[in-house]
């Protein structure tokens, strides 16, 4: 009865433990094409394969074709997000490169704690 308890506590601070880590916020700044981040800023190409660390990643094989949204600034500037297809996510800046640029300027805005929620199925998921 004890190890099912102990395993079960287990189970629920690793559970809290992935909770917390997938609603983190990464950066309180990111640069866009305009002020709701709504433009393309970017087209690139994946330079190597990447699996992220949660679903709040966008998950891409080399030579992926993939469309940058916003750049995470002052804190994670190696962090961008972007679609491939219907999937949305972060990914590194450096598993990719710069096939198009779409904008002339950048704008740097706030980040909202919404960023950084996992979007499953077409509705936020909150943890």
């Amino acid at each position: 009865m004890s190890r099912i308890l102990d395993q079960s506590i287990l189970w629920l601070v690793i559970s809290f433990s992935a909770s917390v880590q997938s609603t983190k916020v990464l950066s309180g700044w990111k640069k866009c094409g305009d002020p709701e981040c709504e433009k393309a800023m970017s087209r690139v190409q994946a330079t190597t394969d990447y699996v992220g660390p949660d679903c709040r990643y966008l998950n891409f094989k080399i030579g992926e074709e993939i469309i940058v949204y916003s750049k995470l600034s002052r804190e994670n500037e190696n962090l961008w997000t972007g679609s491939k297809g219907k999937d949305f996510g972060y990914f590194p800046s450096d598993a990719v490169t710069v096939e198009e640029v779409l904008i002339e300027e950048e704008v740097e805005v706030l980040t909202k704690e919404t960023d950084f929620l996992c979007l499953h199925e077409d509705k936020y998921t909150f943890e």
